[in-house]
């Protein structure tokens, strides 16, 4: 169904019974509905808004389904959100993921999480400017003082 039959279709059977019958939908495919989907079904304008949004996403999108659940699960792991982690885990296997890709997809979501954490703190560290340049950039060989700063 594309997007204006879904907009036809919410006008004339409403928010509350197509938000009921997406929720069914979603458990139908992937054995339970999210929890956020579930709250927002209590609410039906929030919940069609936002399966409208991300449909359209995912239906304009270049990237095969599978795709977008593994980057679904990195983003869900790199937030540390164990419940989105668990969904889109299901949802990737099912659209064909294997265990090894999904294993990949978090130990890169790791690497990402722990690079930003790193590049956060060390940007703390820099603006605090003490007499002790950081470890990190000893190694680097710039302790911490940038060319411009030393004269260079």
């Amino acid at each position: 169904m594309n997007f204006e039959e879904k907009l036809a279709t919410i006008l004339k059977e409403g928010t509350g019974t197509v938000s009921a019958r997406w929720l069914r939908e979603i458990e139908e495919e992937f054995g339970r509905a999210p929890l956020i989907q579930t709250r927002m079904g209590e609410r039906p304008e929030v919940l069609v808004s936002h399966l409208l949004y991300r449909d359209a996403i995912f239906e304009t999108s270049h990237l095969d389904p599978k795709y977008i659940e593994l980057i679904s699960l990195a983003v869900g792991a790199a937030l540390k959100c164990r419940h989105c982690v668990d969904y889109h885990m299901q949802a990737a296997m099912a659209k064909g993921a294997t265990r090894d890709e999904v294993l990949e997809v978090i130990l890169i979501a790791g690497l990402a999480s722990n690079a930003s954490v790193l590049a956060d703190a060390y940007r703390v560290m820099d603006e605090t400017k003490t007499d002790e340049p950081c470890i990190s950039c000893d190694i680097q060989g710039t302790n911490g003082v940038s060319k411009d700063d030393s004269g260079a």
